[in-house]
Parts: structure tokens; sequence; C-alpha cells
């Protein structure tokens, strides 16, 4: 039986991370080329014993004994030789997005209707709040949740979510530099009866719905670690170290992360994250599909003028800014009490390496459809984040011995619906059903295989939604670009409707497609105008992110900053500064460095986003799991 008991370091870690998000509502950005931080002195007290200690959702105490070890600053050690405590648990869901926390309800569901009250479920987030790294356009469709939760919008139920705005009328425009030009909407874009939400507001209101049924959610706990056992399959997951400096090595706060051993351990971190990466490569889940395909989305949110407000009103655009060759395309979406969310998604496969999405995203702003609606409004919040664009042909093998991917790890985006919560969160259900089946049929295994998984994804709504629209995406990857792109997709949804006896291929990795910068023009942005456009700093304070200024960096150049500016910046050019978009890269001029800048990375800035690692032409950035807590915190994106 799962242990009912949690152990002294999960407590440690919890005090950690409540310090470190009280610490995240002041705004810390580091400004190019020059720090503005300084380190907070902290005050170490031993932990006396104190009675047991609860967590928000959590329905076992967790015990308060004598700690293992502490970290004196003076001691020398490895601190892979300090002995982590383990807790067993049924299911362990790494990620506390859409797909994983719809997953942890199912199987609550499933447990409690089968008297099983004991059955344990618990969710990491690395976020320090459930919601805290979630941001998306968003229209929601309903399906998934109308499935898994049927009253959330009834006025009879006290606990429905009250943030969303019913779907209005919709428009589609293709853009030239000054104009705008109707077109038509493809049925997969028409959004009656969908929802206008925050993203983030959504899933923190989903967890608390995770939370009244005994799911153990623990938000700044860092996933960091897959652990196996003596078989090869997955047997749960280890989170990160805390408290350790700069260098790498233990401080006077260090703290041993903690393992948790489940029988099912689900991946639903998102985009590119980095264990559903390492599971990919070990299981050789690929092996089948094509390269997933990436877009970066850039967002912002706007309180706009009373009479420029159309509640409900949905336009998507094509065109300018973009050039023909770039994939992508603009959003406006008018919710709540005059709020306007706007938006811009960049392929990340554009040849280019002068493109910047960020610079992009600035100049859309200066369209008149655009400016006409929020100049003289306020911008209340950015953010951005990298998205899965591969579609049917790209999505992996999904189980794996002792697990499985869900949503976004496993790519379960409609692109030409611009749509994936209603996707990931019916993953997640799906795989919940596969994983509470196989453990009541294998009670004595330690791992089990979610051989139901599969199956059930290509019984359900998802596999032929995806299925429809699968050869859209790559069609924009012909020497005709946007063009044909649109020529084609409009005769896939009016008149082929999927049905074609063969599926377009993507044209391989997106770093892949990156072009040295001799063969471009340098593009030069127009300067910000600090009222409908900012400079990225401005921008990435409003993101809320947070680092400690003494943590290891997260993101680690394979042999260091000078090998990683030898073999990139001679070809590109600085490319890193223009993909990211928070500023967390650049290259300084150092007359003492043979290229005669020096390469620089200010991770405070970082906001998870994902870019660098899908985006660098040398694949050399490793983007690697934070100290839990830190990043982003999204409230309205």
């Amino acid at each position: 039986m799962p242990s009912k008991q949690l152990y002294r370091p999960l407590a440690q870690l919890c005090l950690h991370q409540q310090h470190v998000a009280a610490s995240s509502k002041l705004t810390h950005v580091r400004c190019l080329s020059t720090s503005i931080f300084r380190p907070i002195q902290q005050v170490r007290r031993p932990i006396q014993p104190q009675r047991p200690l609860f967590v928000a959702g959590q329905r076992r105490p967790i015990s308060v004994s004598a700690r293992r070890r502490y970290a004196d600053v003076e001691e020398s050690f490895d601190p892979a030789d300090v002995e982590r405590e383990a807790d067993e648990v049924d299911v362990c869901i790494v990620g506390g997005g859409p797909a994983g926390l719809s997953a942890a309800i199912k199987l609550k569901q499933i447990a409690t209707e089968d008297g099983n009250e004991d059955f344990r479920v618990i969710v990491l987030e690395k976020g320090a709040e459930v919601g805290a790294h979630i941001l998306s356009g968003n229209v929601l469709e309903p399906r998934a949740i109308d499935e898994l939760l049927p009253n959330w919008l009834e006025d009879i139920n006290e606990s429905r979510f009250e943030y969303a705005t019913p779907a209005g009328k919709d428009k589609m425009r293709f853009l030239t530099k000054s104009s705008a030009i109707p077109i038509p909407a493809p049925p997969q874009m028409h959004n009656k009866g969908n929802y206008i939400i925050s993203l983030s507001q959504f899933t923190k209101w989903l967890g608390e719905r995770a939370e009244e049924i005994g799911v153990e959610i623990y938000p700044g706990f860092s996933a960091a670690e897959l652990l196996y056992s003596s078989d090869g399959s997955v047997k749960g997951i280890a989170t990160g170290d805390q408290g350790l400096g700069r260098d790498g090595k233990p401080t006077a706060k260090f703290e041993r992360g903690m393992e948790f051993h489940a029988k099912v351990t689900l991946l639903g971190e998102g985009c590119h994250g980095s264990l559903s990466k390492q599971v990919q490569k070990k299981f050789d889940l690929r092996r089948d599909c094509q390269p997933q395909t990436y877009g970066l989305g850039l967002k912002e949110v706007w309180e706009v003028q009373p009479d420029k407000f159309h509640k409900g009103e949905i336009t998507h655009t094509m065109g300018h800014p973009l050039p023909r060759s770039v994939y992508g395309g603009g959003w406006m979406y008018h919710y709540g009490e005059n709020l306007v969310s706007i938006g811009l998604v960049v392929g990340l496969d554009y040849a280019n390496p002068w493109i910047a999405p960020y610079g992009e995203f600035q100049k859309m702003k200066l369209h008149p459809l655009y400016k006409s609606v929020i100049e003289g409004g306020k911008c209340l919040a950015y953010g951005a984040r990298a998205l899965n664009e591969g579609g049917f042909q790209s999505i992996p093998k999904c189980s794996f011995p002792g697990g499985a991917l869900i949503g976004d790890s496993a790519g379960f985006l409609n692109v030409p619906k611009i749509k994936g919560t209603h996707t990931s969160m019916k993953s997640g259900m799906l795989a919940a059903e596969a994983a509470y089946s196989a453990i009541q049929n294998n009670k004595e295994a330690s791992s089990v295989f979610l051989y139901e998984y599969e199956d059930k994804l290509r019984d359900s709504w998802i596999w032929p939604e995806l299925k429809q629209v699968r050869n859209m995406r790559p069609s924009f990857s012909t020497p005709l670009g946007i063009y044909g792109g649109i020529m084609y997709s409009g005769l896939e949804a009016f008149v082929f409707r999927g049905k074609l006896p063969f599926t377009l291929s993507h044209h391989g990795e997106d770093y892949a497609q990156t072009k040295p910068a001799e063969n471009f023009s340098k593009i030069t942005y127009p300067k910000p105008d600090n009222e409908t456009t900012f400079d990225i700093l401005t921008s990435v304070s409003r993101t809320g992110t947070y680092h400690q200024e003494d943590e290891p960096s997260h993101l680690v150049p394979s042999k260091g900053m000078d090998h990683h500016a030898e073999i990139d910046y001679p070809e590109y050019k600085g490319i890193e500064n223009r993909f990211c978009p928070a500023g967390v890269y650049e290259y300084v001029e150092d007359e003492s460095k043979d290229l005669g800048v020096r390469f620089q990375i200010n991770s405070q800035n970082c906001i998870h986003c994902k870019t660098c690692s899908i985006k660098d032409p040398k694949q050399d950035i490793t983007w690697k799991t934070p100290e839990g807590a830190s990043g982003p915190k999204y409230s309205m994106t």
C-alpha cells in the first residue's frame, strides 16, 4: 500500500517554496549587461520539531522529523552523496497544467466511484502556484471540460468558473502594411459555443477543483530527474535540490530533493518539457513519427477604453508584419470587462536569423487594426511560450514502461483551430482511465504499461480531429510560402476535409532551417514609443519572473560561454538575442575576446518559453529545470 506519510524534506521544500513565492511578488529583471540584483540575506534558523504540517489540498499530514543533514558553508561535499527521502504514491503527475489536472481529477473520480478513497494522486508543479506558468490565447472549446466537470459554468454551482466570456463575432483578416483585407475563415476557426478565457485563471480554478476531491498538489516543486526500476521502467521522479550556489555547490540553505515513487508517472510538462525529451529519447518514442515543429506565441493583455471594447469579438490575422516565408499570425480577443488579449505566433522554422519574434510582435501592434483598439489603453501583462505545431504526423508513441505523455508533452495542438486545451485535457482524462485500469489489474507490480492509452487515443475524438487537418501546417512550407499555404488550406478546409490519401511531411527540425546571417539583410525594428510598443525589459517586468540571484543557471551551453560564441556567432551574428522574447541572451562588446564580443546569459530574465533549446542553430543550449517556484508568475495570461 502506498505510504500515507510524507517526510521531512517535503515539509522543508514547502517552507522554501513559500519563501520564494513571497519573494516573487517583487519584480526582478536583470538589465542587459548590468545586474540590478542584490542578494537577499537570509537568517538560517534550526527547525524544531512541531506538530504536523498541512499543505493546501493535502489530506494527510506532512510529518516533521529530525533533519537528515545540514549543509555547512565551510563544508565541501557532493550533494549526490546525500540520501534522498522517498514517498510512494499511486500516480505521480508532473505538471499542473490542463492535461495534468484533468488526469488527476479523472483519476480521483474513478477511484472514488470504485470505493478506493486511499488512492493517492499527486501533482508536482514547478510554478510558484498553479497557473503561474500557464499562457495561451485563449478561446476554449468546452468539449473536454463538459465531460470532466459538466456543471463548470452553471449558476447553481457555487464553485463554477466565473471568468468565461462567450465567443461572439469572428473576423479573419489578411494584413498589408496599412490595410486589413477580409478573408474567409475556415470552419475550424468558427467559435460559436466557445469561450474566451485566461488559461492561467482557468488552470488555477481547475487546481482548486482537484484539491476538493483529494488530489495532492504541490506547487513550487520542480521535477528534475526521472527514476528507473531495475527492469528499466520509470518508477517515479526526483525533485531538484534546493539551495545550491551559482557554482553548483551547496550553500547554507541546501536541501536535498525528494523522490516520489509511483506505479504510473504521467508527464504533462507542456511543450518541449525536459523530462519528456529524456523519456522520448530513452524509449525511442519518436521512431515512427515526423519531427515536431514549433511556434513561439507572444501575448499581452490590455485594458482598453470602453468605447473600443466589443465583448466576445474574435479577430485573427495573417500577413503583415511577417514576411511571406514565415508562418504565423496574430489574434485579438475582447473578453471580461474592457480586456483585450492580443498576440502573435511566429513559426520557429524561419530561415532568416535577423528576425526577432518580439520585434515582429511590437511592429504588429502599430498596424491600424490593432493600434486603433489598444491606443489610449493600458498594457497589464506580457508573456511568451513555445507551442507545438507538428500536429497529427508529429505525435510520438505516448506510452512507455511506467508512464505516459499527456497534453503538450505529446503535442495535441490543433493548429488550424489554434486550440489545444480541449485535446490536452481529453488526453489527460484518457491516460487517467488507462492508468487506473492498469494499476487495478496489476496490483502486485511496482510499475505498469498503459497499453490501453494508445488505443483510447485512437478511439477518441482527438484522433480524427487532428487527422483531418494534418496537411494544413506543412502546406505553408512550400516555395509559395504563405500564399500557397492559404490556398491549399482553403481547399483542405472546404473541399478535401482531410480525406486525401496522403500526408504531407514537415521539413525537419526547426533549428536546421536557419540560414547564415550573411544571406539576409539586417532588420531594424521601430524604437518603442512606451505607449503602444515597449522595450523588452519593460515587457519582462510584466511577467513577474523571478530567479534567485545565486542559484545555478538553468541555461547551459555544452562547453561554456566562449565555445558557444565561437560556434554560433560568426555564422548567425547573435541570433540568440533575437529569438529570445525575454532578453536572456546577448553578445557584449569585449576587446579581450577574439570575436570582439562576449556571450552572456541573463538567466534571471528567463520566462521558461523553451525557445532557446528549440531554435539555437547549433543545439548547444540545454534548458534545465531551475529551482522550484522560480520563473514567471502569470495571472492574467
